[in-house]
């Protein structure tokens, strides 16, 4: 896994390199030194469009080295202004005999083979003024492949939305490669950022990070999580789990099957499903592995029974709650019981976050302060705003922040969902970038919740353990999209792939 930081934090680590002793103008030549190396620049000119701070800088750099080794461009200046390092590159830039073209309306880029992006980096936030909504429109419209400097302009660092523009129209820059500089940024994973960013590749320039925000995972980051199996080991070496969910207008029998198979096929031994006695009938012709627990209701919802429910959870490593139990009268009397005895791993999905958030605030972080549970919550951004009480919008601003305050707060490990999932437990924070946009489907909820059951069944929770739970169904989901395409993929198909993605993370 590699870090990636926020504006702010990047920011402090530049201020402090620079009081240490390395001068401005030296990093501005680095990073132009490192956008010359990640690129091949023959076959063509280069027009490189620059805006007034830095990030122009950079590309004023990069001018320079690419004229240096024969290879043609231009620069594009925005406006003619200059930060002060900014100007001792461009004035450098003017005596090579560089081409500089004020950009003006009228300006074509058709003609050039690529175009690289130095209007804003990552410090630019608020509303496009109109002058750079239009390059970025032109710039994009263009046809010609565009490489971005440490962030595609318009695109924010921390949240990784665009911005808006004069209309209040999301813009930014479309980018093919995306060079980023020193430390990648959160915003380089997060919303948006994979439908804009392209390939993604961090050039080290030296400067020494001060402080850590979340660390991106990849493949070889969970053989410890997911270990290479023993022979002289049995299921119950592997755990026992359970998933409880299901209502009488719950009609996914299918999917609360789906959900104890996720379990399985993530390793756990044995899957118990607890549902409502009444529920049970219509589920069972669809579990073939796991067994069936069914626990007291009337007229199909739930109903408090705090000895069926210890009973039931007898011998369990996990349990994962919410998926498909509805809004029964009882469920705040079930939830409140488990939150205060059950002493596992407890994943709250769906309804137990609904029920969770229905709670006056005051007894709901009583209960997460205090309880004997290992609590992981897995919400959606309006899943999140009812419980934490932050607007959606507030907090896509800067997802990170309120996702490592929250568990911070209250205790819990906070998987928070999105293009993104971000993990933490108040300290480590993860983000997982693996998922298809074909998992913006019915039932892949439920499909995390019964991987995180699973995995928690022979793991000691963790927010490194739900991160995992989260890159192997990201995982599953994408090689399920390679085989079933994005539009047409359903949540089962997830499910079947997650034996395939397992095998690939615990190979690395």
């Amino acid at each position: 896994m590699y870090p990636a930081v926020t504006n702010a934090v990047m920011r402090k680590a530049d201020f402090a390199c620079i009081a240490a002793g390395t001068p401005a103008t030296e990093l501005m030549y680095r990073a132009g030194k490192a956008i010359f190396a990640a690129c091949d620049w023959s076959g063509g000119e280069t027009a490189i469009l620059c805006g007034t701070g830095n990030n122009g800088g950079d590309g004023y750099v990069l001018a320079l080295l690419l004229h240096g080794a024969g290879y043609p461009c231009t620069i594009l200046p925005a406006e003619e202004k200059w930060s002060a390092d900014g100007l001792y590159y461009y004035e450098k830039c003017l005596a090579a005999g560089i081409g500089v073209h004020l950009w003006e309306e009228k300006t074509d880029l058709s003609g050039y083979t690529r175009l690289v992006d130095c209007l804003f980096g990552t410090g630019f936030h608020g509303t496009l003024p109109p002058l750079y909504a239009a390059m970025i429109r032109a710039a994009n419209d263009s046809g010609v492949p565009i490489v971005a400097v440490d962030i595609p302009s318009g695109l924010h660092g921390d949240s990784g939305l665009a911005a808006p523009d004069e209309n209040g129209t999301p813009l930014c820059i479309r980018a093919d490669m995306t060079i980023s500089i020193g430390t990648r940024k959160a915003g380089q994973y997060l919303a948006m950022a994979k439908d804009v960013c392209g390939q993604v590749v961090n050039c080290d320039i030296g400067i020494p990070m001060t402080e850590q925000t979340a660390y991106v995972c990849e493949d070889g980051d969970f053989c410890d999580i997911l270990p290479k199996r023993q022979h002289h080991s049995h299921k119950g070496t592997y755990g026992y789990v359970a998933v409880m969910g299901g209502c009488r207008n719950y009609s996914g029998a299918v999917k609360l099957a789906n959900l104890a198979a996720s379990s399985l096929r993530s390793g756990c031994g044995v899957v118990k499903l607890l549902c409502a006695d009444s529920v049970l009938p219509s589920v069972a012709p669809y579990l073939l592995e796991s067994t069936a627990v069914p626990l007291p209701d009337v007229n199909g919802d739930m109903v408090f029974d705090p000895d069926a429910l210890a009973g039931a959870l007898t011998g369990t490593a996990a349990l994962a709650v919410g998926m498909g139990w509805g809004s029964g009268a009882d469920n705040e009397k079930i939830l409140t019981w488990l939150l205060e005895h059950y002493d596992k791993a407890l994943i709250l999905d769906a309804d137990g976050l609904n029920c969770l958030g229905r709670m006056t605030e005051e007894k709901r972080k009583n209960l997460l302060k205090h309880t004997p549970a290992k609590v992981i919550l897995t919400p959606h951004p309006k899943e999140f705003e009812r419980i934490s009480g932050i607007p959606m919008g507030q907090c896509a601003a800067d997802p990170t922040r309120y996702a490592v305050e929250y568990a911070k707060e209250n205790g819990v490990i906070l998987l928070l969902k999105g293009t993104a999932t971000i993990v933490t437990d108040g300290t480590e924070c993860y983000i997982v970038p693996k998922g298809s946009p074909g998992m913006a489907t019915a039932g892949s909820g439920d499909v995390l919740s019964g991987v995180l059951a699973g995995i928690a069944g022979y793991n000691s929770a963790s927010a490194k353990m739900t991160a995992c739970g989260a890159y192997l169904t990201g995982l599953a989901g994408e090689l399920a999209a390679e085989e079933a395409g994005e539009i047409g993929m359903i949540a089962s198909d997830t499910v079947r792939c997650l034996a395939k993605a397992a095998a690939q993370l615990s190979k690395k």
